[in-house]
């Protein structure tokens, strides 16, 4: 058991796993306003040996010293890579931190939404429409970039559509070109074959620079599924104020410039599609279950 957690910001946590959490610690304190920085996280911290923080936050180096009781970093986020991670992962390990993070918890509402903006602009439901007449998922040229869990799931959601579906991401996945047929390309083959491109990459991964929207060309459909920018955004402003293409993303961060958000060619919903309600279930079970397999640890 710890002697006391600390949720340093906010926390999309209901309610029974924040009592469940009380299993793991004497004390248990929670912030519901974002720190100002290092030394405001440094305070909120105090004496306290274990930490919980969402991806609003970073725990750097600074923050990761000025806590000399901390041994535990539990990111109630998603953590995929350590080089894209709010937490100086290097730093707490060079100090016998341990830092866990989750995945896989809020794709399927991501896909619901793709599913959901892309059907409206097709048709013409929201009043705006892509072609002249309405037209149906079948038969849609698709392009995912980034297959992991987020791509896949909106590449097999728009498949059984009748997209075709093209890929590109850093490893194949064969498995799923047997199964599904999806096709593997390079990146400027699959920007310029591709009626509509999803952007699925991991946070601080920016794929689409200058050279790639010339690729893509105009007359097309951008989404980015991501918390954060597949895109530079010069190049994406360049590319929208061509006039042809559409881009489409849940929230103001995967926008990455709230200048944009008043642009004829952006449709921002600013809301996290993400965290709905099972989303933040599966969260709060992965949170409770990557701090018990710690404990499970020590005990070995």
């Amino acid at each position: 058991m710890f002697e006391k957690i600390v949720a340093i910001e906010p926390l999309n946590l209901l309610s029974g796993a924040r009592r469940q959490l009380r299993r793991f610690a004497r004390e248990l304190i929670f912030y519901d306003t974002l720190p100002a920085g290092s030394r405001e996280i440094i305070r909120r911290v105090g004496d306290a040996d274990a930490i919980l923080v969402s991806y609003t936050s970073r725990i750097d180096a600074e923050a990761i010293a000025g806590c000399p009781n901390l041994r535990y970093i539990g990111m109630c986020c998603s953590l995929y890579e350590e080089k894209s991670a709010n937490v100086d992962i290097a730093a707490a390990r060079a100090r016998g931190i341990t830092v866990r993070g989750v995945r896989d918890y809020g794709d399927n509402g991501v896909v619901e939404y793709v599913v959901s903006e892309l059907v409206r602009y097709l048709h013409g439901f929201g009043g705006k429409q892509w072609k002249e007449r309405p037209r149906e998922i079948t038969g849609l040229k698709v392009g995912i970039i980034g297959m992991g869990t987020t791509g896949s799931l909106i590449a097999e959601g728009l498949r059984r559509f009748g997209a075709e579906i093209s890929y590109n991401s850093r490893t194949r996945k064969p498995e799923l070109e047997a199964a599904h047929g999806y096709r593997w390309l390079p990146l400027a083959e699959l920007l310029e074959e591709s009626e509509a491109v999803f952007t699925c990459l991991t946070k601080n991964v920016v794929a689409l620079h200058e050279e790639e929207f010339s690729h893509l060309g105009q007359h097309k459909i951008l989404f980015n599924t991501s918390i954060a920018p597949g895109h530079d955004i010069p190049a994406l402003k360049s590319w929208l104020d061509g006039g042809g293409g559409e881009f489409f993303c849940d929230s103001a961060g995967a926008l990455g410039d709230d200048a944009l958000l008043e642009h004829p060619h952006v449709n921002c919903l600013r809301a996290s599609s993400g965290t709905t309600e099972q989303a933040m279930v599966r969260l709060g079970e992965k949170v409770l279950s990557n701090i018990e397999a710690y404990w499970n640890e020590q005990a070995c």
